[in-house]
């Protein structure tokens, strides 16, 4: 329940600070009092767009701060999806406008997004102004009455569940279908791709491997004559490096016997012989090795620039990235010969979800037509003591051509005012003050069975009076028992019946004009519905009359 509320600098308004109490309250006041400007002020609190016009002529800012008794309510999970500090037992909404333009909303004093504030607003206070009552020729709002009477939270939690997972296997469905078919649009080129590089046969390392035969087949002759010119160096009878070494050999072993140094000389020199002895060996074995060959170049060539247009083509560097580009063309092919698979499956899921939606769909609307029945049998006695006593109510249900998101039902609240008047949609037939009897109606109908949030009657008492007048304060004192209901109104009938009774008033001083809003007391509460009853003078008549409603 909205406990307090105060504001600064908004408007004709200086500094207000007033506090609220549960159950049923009324604010009076003349034409032009000030009564719009607080329902303004409370509207930027509902998130509605500010104009820095509001703010008070000369001041920096404006403030409007409002706070909240919702221990009544779970909100719990609302605070913490937009990470605020959540108090199970008060929550403060502030809205701050500077003249400059900038606003800024606070939920608990932490700075919060405008959004955040509207949605949180709209489930702590329901502003019902004549405007509001448009909402009744609304399909979603009739819709959402009938559920709220027929209790089928469970089961419409169930069948929006089993809807969503049916569009999204749709969704995946039409995804894999797009997918399908641009794929099939690039199967010839990716599976001619994947033939060339498969016909290639590459493997890693080769492109380095063949470049080195390259550049010993092309310098075949080069590197014969040279290996045999050291072979020879080594090697040759007169003047080989070996013969002359071994000979030196003998020497120094020969003279182990008579000079000892001469052994290790001996020893290191024949370590030298066998080295060279094994380098000339290996150099003999790659000169025969090495062979100009024509036929060899040419296909060592070939393969080299296949390799390198294959890798140009595909804008790689390497073999391995060939081949790793080849297993990709092979994992598409793979995918798109399985779409048709994949397809058929998500086919089947589709028709077996789309009968479990309709399941629950049916469950829904039983439900949906029980209740139905109950607002018709509920709407006609409430309406006919509010001057309708000729009044038909009906709640119409058709089939939607496909389930949606809120089920298969279309749903029509029905009505006429006159007795032999044709049943059409309320929207078309029913008079302004008519609809916001009904809206009256509907919203005391549903006030007992889920917590509505503070409920504001912004002069719904339009074009009504006398007896009617009476009724309606009766229903908005009933929903007071169970909710914290407060009336702006200009009609004593209703000011009456308020537990509490509030009145928006204007000041003069030197400088400005200002408006406030004030707790009357019981001998003030006289005094106001006596001026309501007569006008600005008062009479004794209009005040026993003001007592005598009060006592009622």
């Amino acid at each position: 329940m909205l406990q307090s509320i105060y504001i600064q600098n908004y408007a004709l308004i200086d500094t207000l600070d007033i506090s609220f109490e549960k159950g049923f309250s009324v604010i009076t006041g003349e034409t032009g009092a000030g009564k719009s400007i607080i329902l303004g002020a409370i509207g930027l609190l509902l998130g509605q767009r500010a104009d820095t016009k509001v703010i008070k002529n000369g001041a920096g800012k404006c403030v409007i701060e409002a706070r909240f008794n919702i221990s009544a309510y779970d909100m719990k999970d609302f605070f913490e999806e937009n990470e605020l500090e959540y108090d199970s037992q008060e929550c403060i909404l502030r809205r701050e406008l500077q003249a400059s333009g900038k606003s800024r909303a606070f939920i608990n004093d932490t700075p919060a997004p405008l959004s955040a504030m509207k949605e949180l607003g709209e489930q702590l206070i329901d502003v019902h102004s004549q405007h509001q009552n448009l909402l009744l020729s609304h399909e979603e709002f009739q819709l959402n009455v009938l559920d709220i009477l027929a209790n089928d939270e469970e089961e419409l939690g169930k069948y929006k569940s089993a809807y969503q997972q049916y569009k999204e296997i749709i969704r995946q469905l039409e995804k894999l279908k797009d997918d399908a078919e641009r794929n099939k649009a690039d199967e010839d080129y990716i599976r001619f791709q994947l033939e060339q590089l498969d016909e290639a046969k590459l493997s890693e390392d080769e492109q380095e491997l063949l470049e080195q035969e390259v550049d010993v087949l092309s310098h075949a002759e080069e590197i014969k004559a040279g290996l045999y010119k050291v072979e020879q160096t080594l090697t040759g009878d007169e003047e080989g490096i070996l013969p002359v070494l071994k000979d030196n050999l003998n020497t120094l072993r020969n003279l182990q016997k008579v000079f000892q140094a001469a052994e290790e000389l001996s020893s290191r020199m024949e370590s030298c012989y066998i080295e060279l002895k094994d380098i000339a060996q290996e150099i003999s074995n790659q000169e025969e090795e090495v062979e100009f060959n024509p036929e060899r170049l040419d296909f060592v060539n070939e393969r080299l620039n296949l390799i390198y247009s294959l890798e140009q083509k595909h804008r790689v560097q390497t073999e391995k990235e060939l081949i790793e580009i080849a297993e990709g063309f092979r994992t598409r092919l793979n995918a798109i010969t399985s779409f048709d698979e994949r397809i058929e499956e998500l086919e089947a899921e589709k028709n077996n979800q789309c009968k479990e939606v309709k399941k629950l769909a049916g469950e829904l609307t039983k439900k949906r037509c029980k209740a139905a029945k109950e607002i018709e049998n509920q709407m006609r006695p409430r309406l006919i003591p509010l001057g309708m006593p000729n009044v038909r109510f009906e709640v119409e249900l058709t089939d939607k051509k496909e389930p949606d998101a809120t089920g298969a039902d279309n749903v029509t609240f029905l009505f006429s005012a006159n007795k032999n008047g044709k049943l059409q949609p309320i929207s078309s037939v029913a008079s302004g003050g008519e609809i916001a009897r009904v809206m009256l109606s509907i919203k005391a109908m549903i006030s007992g069975i889920v917590h509505l949030p503070t409920i504001i009657f912004d002069e719904i008492d339009t074009g009504v009076s006398g007896e009617i007048a009476d009724k309606m304060a009766s229903i908005m004192q009933e929903m007071g028992k169970c909710m914290q209901v407060i009336s702006i109104t200009h009609l004593p009938q209703i000011a009456a019946k308020g537990i509490t009774h509030y009145k928006v008033f204007k000041q003069d001083n030197e400088k400005e004009t200002s408006s406030n809003i004030r707790l009357l007391s019981k001998e003030e509460r006289i005094e106001e519905i006596a001026h309501m009853l007569s006008g600005a003078t008062l009479t004794e008549a209009a005040i026993n009359n003001a007592k005598e409603l009060l006592k009622q």
